[in-house]
C-alpha cells in the first residue's frame, strides 16, 4: 500500500498506550479526536470537510478485494468536476464496493455489494479504488436519472480518464446488472468534449426539444479562409445554430464585451447564436432557440463558415485527442476549459 497523499491524515485504530492512536480515553475528548468511521479516529483539527479527505477516511474500512468506487474514485483519480456535493450542496457519501456484508453503512459512505475482479481495481496514493471506466459504469447506473448520468460520463471524459467507448465496453459486460439500461441510453447521448456540467444540461435539454437534431459539443467554426471564429458550447452545424451557457462569470463587463462581438462576428457569417443566461427558466431558453432556427431557415446564399477544421489545426475534441497532446499542448490549447 502506498503513502497517501501529504496533507490528509489517515485514520488510526485506538492504542491503548497512546502512541499509535489515542486511548479510549482520550478519544473521549472531541477537543482532541473526532471519530471517522467505526473504530477509527483523525486528530480533531482534520477537517471533516475536505473532500479527498473523506475519501480517505472511508477508504480505511475496506478489506482486500474491496474499493472505493463512483464519484469518489474518480475524484481521487484527479477529476476535476466531482466535487463530493449534490445538486442541493448536500455531501455525497463514498460509494464502497463490498461483496460481503462484513461493513455496515455508516455516515459519510454507502455500500454496494457488487463485486468486480482485481483488474478493475488500483491502488493509488494509499487508497485502492476501482478504474475509471468502471467507475464511470457505475455512476452512471445508479444516477438518480438518465440526465445525471450522462453528465457523470460527460465530466469524467472532460479530464480525460475514461472515454465513450471504453464506458460502453465495460457497461457491455454487466447485461443483467442495476441500472444498465440506463448506463447504456446515457452512452448514446454522450458527448467526450462537454466543459461542464451546465453545458450537458443545455444540451440535453436542446436534444429533446428538437426533434433529430445532431448536436455537437465545444465544436470549433471557421471561415472559409480556415481563420477561428469562435467555439460555441453547443453547435447544431446543420443548422448552423449555437448555443452558450452564461454563468456569473459572463456577469462581467470585459466578458459581456468579449461576448457581444463574438456573437456579432457569428451573425456577419450567419450563425445564429442563444444564450441560457444564468437564472432563465428553461423555457427562457427554448424560446430563444426556436426563434434562432427559424432565423437559421430564412437565411439563403451560401455559407461563409465551416466546422471542418483547417489541416494544421490540432483537434481537442475527444479523449483519445487530448491524451496525445503533449504538457505543452495541453497549457496552450485546453487553458479555456475551466472548473
Amino acid at each position: 500500500m502506498e503513502e497517501t497523499r501529504p496533507g490528509l491524515v489517515r485514520p488510526v485504530h485506538l492504542d491503548p498506550t497512546g502512541r499509535a492512536g489515542p486511548t479510549r480515553g482520550q478519544a473521549r475528548n472531541p477537543k482532541r479526536w473526532r471519530r471517522s468511521s467505526f473504530g477509527f479516529y483523525v486528530p480533531a483539527w482534520v477537517d471533516a470537510d475536505d473532500v479527498e479527505q473523506r475519501i480517505l477516511e472511508a477508504s480505511v474500512v475496506l478489506r482486500p478485494f474491496q474499493a472505493v468506487t463512483g464519484w469518489a474514485a474518480l475524484r481521487w483519480l484527479g477529476a476535476t468536476w466531482f466535487s463530493g456535493v449534490d445538486a442541493r450542496g448536500e455531501r455525497r457519501p463514498v460509494d464502497l464496493l463490498i461483496s460481503t456484508h462484513d461493513i455496515d453503512p455508516q455516515p459519510g459512505f454507502v455500500v454496494c455489494g457488487e463485486g468486480t475482479s482485481q483488474g478493475n481495481m488500483r491502488w493509488v496514493d494509499g487508497v485502492r479504488v476501482t478504474v475509471p471506466a468502471w467507475s464511470v459504469a457505475f455512476m452512471m447506473r445508479y444516477a438518480p436519472g438518465l440526465h445525471e448520468a450522462v453528465e457523470a460520463l460527460d465530466m469524467a471524459a472532460y479530464s480525460d480518464l475514461a472515454s465513450i467507448a471504453e464506458v460502453a465496453e465495460v457497461v457491455g459486460h454487466q447485461s443483467s446488472w442495476t441500472g444498465v439500461p440506463q448506463a447504456r441510453e446515457a452512452i448514446a447521448l454522450g458527448d467526450e468534449n462537454a466543459w461542464s456540467p451546465r453545458e450537458v444540461r443545455l444540451r440535453l435539454l436542446w436534444a429533446a426539444a428538437v426533434e433529430g437534431v445532431r448536436l455537437s459539443s465545444n465544436l470549433p467554426l471557421f471561415d472559409r479562409a480556415g481563420r477561428h471564429l469562435g467555439t460555441p458550447d453547443v453547435v447544431d452545424a446543420a443548422a448552423g445554430v449555437a448555443a452558450d451557457y452564461d454563468g456569473v462569470a459572463h456577469l462581467g463587463r470585459e466578458q459581456r464585451r468579449s461576448d457581444r462581438t463574438r456573437d456579432e462576428l457569428f451573425a456577419t457569417h450567419g450563425i445564429e447564436m442563444v444564450r441560457w443566461l444564468s437564472g432563465d427558466r428553461p423555457g427562457d431558453f427554448l424560446a430563444r432557440l426556436h426563434r434562432a432556427y427559424a432565423r437559421a431557415a430564412r437565411r439563403t446564399g451560401p455559407r461563409t463558415w465551416s466546422a471542418v477544421a483547417p489541416p494544421d489545426w490540432v483537434s481537442t475534441t475527444t479523449v483519445a485527442a487530448r491524451r496525445a497532446l503533449t504538457d505543452q499542448q495541453r497549457a496552450r490549447l485546453l487553458r479555456y476549459r475551466t472548473a
